[in-house]
């Protein structure tokens, strides 16, 4: 708050060391502007995905900063692209005023071989809140898969491996405000599929809930693991089970 007009970013080793600072997320990041008419830019990165290395390590409890989402007071994202990335970054700083950002940021995604992108999509263009699927034929599509982070990719591989064209993947990279103009319009691009909510959370987490609250009049279905006390298990080959069976029922038409 001292330094408005510069990049000031916390970045948690694990997404789930902010569980120790929710006391200042709640009382003053959040409802800042609402208590006490002050803004922040703060920048939150929070690792996030389920890669197989425990609950401690796998959840930045993206649902309880969706939960304190209201009156356009904060930014919550989910970047798949090192460009969307910047220009996220880019847009914090060249707003007019300052909003808190909190960004999940999977680790996996700082080595995996597609997650990559061009000096032109850094050089040009913005920021993308939802991303549609670029090689999707809407005459198609049978099924759309809406997702956020770093799961897009272990549905991209199963969709390339196996050859399917009658499923969409489309990425929501801002969930908070959430981009209504965005989502009808891909709404009306794929007016005979049916759509589902992938996450890799378990049912009672991520942002499935939040979901719903722009789903009323639309029969959005959802994929995940079951409901849980803990964000993920602690055994590796369980993870792996998990996380197969999930994508696997994302193509299950």
């Amino acid at each position: 708050m001292a330094s408005p007009n510069a990049l000031v970013v916390w970045e948690a080793q694990f997404g789930d060391f902010s569980n120790g600072a929710q006391t200042i997320i709640d009382q003053f990041l959040s409802s800042g502007e609402s208590k006490w008419r002050r803004m922040s830019g703060l920048v939150l990165l929070l690792p996030h995905g389920y890669e197989g290395q425990g609950p401690e390590h796998s959840s930045a409890r993206p649902e309880r900063f969706l939960q304190l989402a209201a009156e356009m007071n904060m930014v919550v994202a989910n970047c798949t692209s090192p460009a969307n990335f910047f220009h996220l970054l880019r847009r914090q700083q060249a707003w007019a005023f300052r909003k808190p950002l909190v960004v999940m940021t999977p680790k996996a995604l700082l080595r995996h071989p597609a997650c990559v992108s061009s000096l032109n999509e850094l050089t040009q263009g913005g920021f993308q809140e939802i991303i549609d699927d670029p090689h999707a034929d809407p005459r198609k599509i049978r099924r759309v898969l809406f997702c956020t982070g770093k799961i897009y990719y272990d549905l991209l591989a199963y969709s390339q491996e196996n050859q399917r064209k009658d499923v969409a993947i489309v990425r929501f990279e801002q969930l908070y405000p959430m981009p209504e103009p965005q989502l009808d319009a891909v709404y009306l691009r794929y007016p005979k599929a049916e759509f589902y909510w992938v996450q890799e959370e378990p049912k009672n987490m991520g942002a499935w809930t939040y979901m719903l609250r722009f789903e009323q009049n639309r029969s959005l279905k959802l994929i995940s693991r079951k409901s849980s006390a803990s964000p993920a298990t602690g055994y590796a080959k369980v993870h792996e089970r998990e996380q197969q069976g999930l994508v696997q029922q994302a193509f299950t038409l």
